[in-house]
Order: structure tokens, then sequence, then C-alpha cells
């Protein structure tokens, strides 16, 4: 049973007319940068809750959610219209294994997303220990159009303060961009476009990537992965690819 605590928003950063942040203050268990909490309202007489990822590293002083409104959703369009002041209740316990601990050692990580999945990565990257594991870090977001490309003062701010280590590529699916990739990520992974981007070679040998979005585009870039000879990760068995559906 979830142990739910009180807390207040903070502030809201409004996207577009569906893509919204929510800064939480709220007295939270300990948790690991890449981890989930769920987010509670009472709507009409009965709890309704949701699973959303950490933004924020752990310890900053509000807990920050990337959230896209889903009209016909039962929360979420409520969440949107949240205001500061506003209270809400926040599970006191994270869960969720997207964190650095589970990823074995290489000189590479790759973090692949799409849309609001970004989240986890932005924790991970915000809190810094990832540079002291991995030479190169990768970054891929990947959005239908560019206004969806969201955080970036954020990734901006990582890429000046590791121009060497750290890489972003942004990848959109439904625009004609010249500067940008456009496509799937599986596909671009397929033809090899992401490995162009970023100027490395996803390798077995020294490799580690990290995929979180939907339950399609997990599977169609776990099995992309896979033909490059990467393989899933599992305590049982260590691999290449650690993955979570967002959904």
């Amino acid at each position: 049973m979830t142990d739910w605590v009180n807390g207040k928003v903070y502030e809201v950063i409004q996207w577009s007319d569906k893509l919204f942040s929510l800064k939480i203050k709220a007295d939270l268990a300990p948790y690991a940068a890449g981890q989930f909490g769920k987010l509670s309202l009472i709507i009409n007489g009965e709890r309704v809750s949701r699973a959303y990822s950490f933004v924020n590293a752990p310890k900053a002083d509000q807990h920050e959610f990337y959230l896209i409104k889903i009209p016909e959703g039962r929360l979420s369009p409520y969440l949107f219209n949240l205001q500061p002041g506003d209270e809400i209740q926040l599970s006191h316990q994270a869960s969720g294994f997207m964190t650095l601990a589970e990823v074995p050692e290489g000189r590479d990580l790759w973090m692949m997303a799409t849309g609001t999945a970004i989240g986890p990565f932005l924790s991970i990257l915000s809190e810094r220990k990832v540079f002291q594991r991995f030479e190169n870090i990768v970054l891929v977001h990947g959005v239908r159009e560019r206004n969806d490309l969201t955080y970036q003062e954020l990734i901006h701010t990582i890429k000046t303060q590791q121009p060497l280590q750290f890489r972003y590529i942004p990848v959109v699916s439904r625009e004609d961009c010249t500067d940008l990739l456009r496509g799937r990520i599986p596909a671009l992974l397929d033809h090899g476009l992401l490995e162009e981007a970023a100027e490395l070679v996803l390798s077995p040998d020294y490799s580690q990537t990290m995929i979180c979005g939907n339950p399609a585009m997990v599977k169609d870039t776990l099995q992309a992965l896979q033909q490059k000879g990467l393989k899933k990760n599992l305590r049982r068995e260590p691999g290449q690819i650690t993955m979570e559906n967002y959904w």
C-alpha cells in the first residue's frame, strides 16, 4: 500500500499546450537519479495516481516532474491545471531501476528517450556522477516536432560544463528540419545515423545503453541494438541494454 505525503506545487512550467513540468515541495524518502514517484489527487471523491520519473537531481530543493496532458486521461488534465500553491500528494518512497547502479561498466553510455521519457536521463545527468563513470555520454531525444524539444537550457548547461564528454542528438519524426535528424530512433540506429552523429560506434565491447520510452519504441530500439551485438542487461547476466517502458 502506498504511503502518501502532502506536497505543495512550487512552480509550473508550460512548455506547450500539452507539455508541462511541475516543481513540488514535499518531504520524501531519499531516492536515486532515474527513479520515479507517484503523483496523486482526489478527483470526485476518488484517489487517482500515476507514476512519473523525477527530472531533478535527488538533492535538489524541489521534486520536478515532466508530463504530457492526455485529453482523455484521468489525472494529467487535472495536473495540467495546477497552480503554484496548490496541494498534491506524492508517494513517500520512490521506485524504479533506471539508475546508474543497474548499469555495468563501459566506456560510452548512450541514453535514448522519446517524449517525456527524457526525464530520468535529465535527473542522471544533473547529478553528474555519470561523468565520473563514462568517458562519453550521448543523449538521444526523439520527439514529433522541434517545439517538443524541451529543457534546452539545462541541456545547454550540461554541454557547456562537459563539452568533451557530452553529446546531445535531438531527433524529430514529423517535421523537416535541415539541422536535425529526422525519423524514429530504431530506424536511425539501423542506418548508422546516430553513430555518425555522435562520432562513436556502438559496440558490446565498450558501450552501455539505456532506453526509456513507449513500449513500441523500447521494443524496436532493443531489436536494433541487438542487431549490433548488444544484449539485454539482466542482474543474473549483465549486458549492454538497460531499459524501461515509460507509459
